[in-house]
């Protein structure tokens, strides 16, 4: 049988659906958006005194989340406020919805 070595290319909707499920493949994402679910906005700092986590763990969750656009960051110095990003959560809740039916 002969492989075919096409690149394989996939949808935009795919993409993103795949991106968020990886950012969401850790349990303490998953409770980090469900506590600023809600609330409207937060720091790191309070972060770690939900979560039994050092603060550059918690940090590196926050990274995850932002680089797949699940959340936003604002820089108030010397610290950076986190809230959900609205409309991708929307987005991200939609490809699942649909990804799930």
């Amino acid at each position: 049988m002969k492989r075919n070595l096409d690149p394989l290319e996939y949808k935009e909707n795919t993409e993103a659906l795949a991106r968020f499920a990886k950012a969401l493949a850790h349990p303490t994402r998953i409770a980090i958006l469900k506590h600023l679910e809600n609330q409207s906005c937060c720091f790191t700092g309070d972060l770690v005194e939900v979560f039994p986590l050092a603060q550059s763990t918690i940090s590196q969750h926050l990274k995850e989340l932002k680089n797949a656009g699940l959340i936003q960051g604002e820089l108030k110095p010397p610290k950076i406020k986190y809230c959900i990003n609205q409309e991708n959560w929307t987005v991200a809740k939609s490809l699942f919805q649909q990804f799930f039916e």
